[in-house]
């Protein structure tokens, strides 16, 4: 079984994130010992959004041209509206997460980021839940919604909003520890 301790951890964002759901992942999973990286674009600070304005700003390890799905074990795809309707635009963002559902990696989106989901083509016969207003994308895209804190199969793990938190970072740690996932490629 592997060790949270030792997992690296992928974060991919951009402006526009929903606040808790970028740095509370990406808190726990670095209280559980593992090694959590930001990825943004270009590599630069992005800002968050927290209510009903912008929120604060969280530092970038690194540029999405510089995240490689074989230096993770998994990737944590953070909600708000802005963030995943602007990523899902980006071929090289949707390129990395088929990599990493393609290489048997943990997905883990929550809000509105299962969007980068739909558009790596990975929801196809697959449970998922969201934020409501996807709901209907993501069945258009063959996924199975349901309305629960959190869904997985197969190593992807998907949360409805910032309440599901706790689930959410909980499912992601037990997925790392099961290890890699046998699923068909997208």
């Amino acid at each position: 079984m592997p060790n949270i301790a030792q997992s690296r951890i992928l974060i991919l964002a951009t402006d526009g994130f929903e606040q808790s759901e970028l740095e509370f992942p990406r808190d726990k999973l670095r209280e559980w010992g593992a090694d959590v990286k930001v990825a943004s674009l270009d590599g630069k600070p992005i800002r968050g959004w927290d209510d009903k304005t912008w929120g604060n700003e969280v530092e970038a390890d690194l540029s999405l041209t510089d995240a490689r799905a074989p230096d993770f074990d998994a990737i944590v795809l953070p909600g708000g509206q802005i963030n995943p309707d602007v990523l899902r635009t980006k071929p090289e963002a949707v390129e990395l997460v088929k990599a990493f559902h393609d290489a048997g990696k943990i997905v883990a989106a929550i809000c509105h980021g299962p969007w980068m989901l739909v558009e790596a083509g990975v929801v196809k016969d697959l449970p998922v839940t969201s934020f409501p207003s996807i709901r209907t994308d993501l069945e258009n895209a063959g996924g199975i919604w349901e309305d629960s804190e959190v869904v997985c199969e197969k190593g992807i793990v998907t949360s409805r909003n910032p309440g599901d938190l706790e689930a959410f970072v909980s499912k992601i740690v037990e997925e790392v520890r099961e290890g890699r996932h046998t699923r068909r490629a997208a």
